[in-house]
């Protein structure tokens, strides 16, 4: 057997990278950030939410391994997330992602990401999914209300540890095979462009009540809000609600989408009950 040098915990340096819009990922991705120091890993952080952070240039021949951190949306990493992905030279490195998920349509995420990242010469050694409340719930839906939890948070610690021994080679074992899925890529290029046909109503400015913070318009991560107008465009908006979530005045929203909540449950066979006992996993 080829003998393989191991890596000290306190000698490895680690890049985690994030895309965040209303908190789930972040959240998960800060108690990632804690276990790493208990264990006496050097990481760094770089959160690629908004719109300018994507287009700095990154080097990542420093670090001897790096994390990824996305929410699912359309069951893969989000579309900003993939075109900035494909930039980079993953110049051979060990990685790990992680995503967050409302409930729905996951699953595709793990085999995609997978693909993606190999295509951009990254070693993937390990997946994570863990549950957080879903975008769509500032706008009427209920799907796993009160996640992340502590459970979760337990998950992701464990996450951590078992990430960790695979970038420094105590364990020595590969990624599990995903299945896979059903819709292929371009399949779900064109279900994407649907993602949001329930929202008939652009993040919009509800009344005269707002500040003119401009809190909007510069954490947007695809530059679509417009403060003035107090209306996102509606070709870049990706109804990530990330504007919604950190309005200090609270004065910006959607259509209500209460009445499709039950139908959604329908279309997925499942209940709310069923969705806020799902389980963070972790994949290795």
């Amino acid at each position: 057997m080829k003998n393989i040098e191991k890596i000290k915990m306190e000698d490895m340096k680690v890049m985690m990278v994030f895309f965040s819009a209303t908190g789930n990922t972040q959240k998960i991705a800060n108690v990632i950030q804690q276990k790493l120091h208990e264990l006496n890993v050097s990481v760094s952080i770089l959160d690629i939410t908004s719109y300018l952070s994507r287009k700095e240039e990154i080097s990542i021949s420093q670090y001897d391994a790096v994390i990824f951190g996305f929410p699912i949306y359309s069951m893969r990493a989000p579309r900003v997330c993939r075109e900035w992905l494909q930039k980079l030279d993953g110049e051979g490195k060990k990685c790990s992602v992680f995503f967050t998920f409302g409930g729905f349509g996951k699953d595709p995420a793990h085999y995609y990401i997978k693909e993606l990242l190999e295509k951009q010469n990254f070693k993937l050694v390990s997946t994570g999914e863990f549950l957080g409340a879903h975008t769509f719930n500032r706008s009427g839906w209920q799907a796993a209300e009160g996640h992340p939890n502590q459970s979760d948070f337990n998950a992701a610690q464990e996450y951590t540890i078992r990430t960790i021994k695979r970038f420094t080679g105590e364990d020595l074992n590969e990624i599990r095979e995903f299945k896979k899925p059903i819709f292929s890529s371009n399949q779900l290029d064109q279900a994407e462009k649907y993602r949001f046909h329930l929202i008939t109503q652009l993040p919009t400015r509800s009344n005269n009540s707002c500040s003119m913070c401009g809190l909007c318009e510069k954490m947007c991560p695809t530059n679509a809000m417009n403060m003035i107008k107090g209306i996102a465009d509606v070709n870049s908006c990706i109804a990530c609600f990330r504007c919604i979530a950190n309005c200090p005045d609270a004065v910006l929203h959607t259509n209500d989408l209460s009445n499709t909540w039950t139908k959604k449950l329908e279309l997925h066979k499942t209940t709310k009950e069923e969705i806020n006992n799902l389980k963070s996993k972790i994949y290795l």
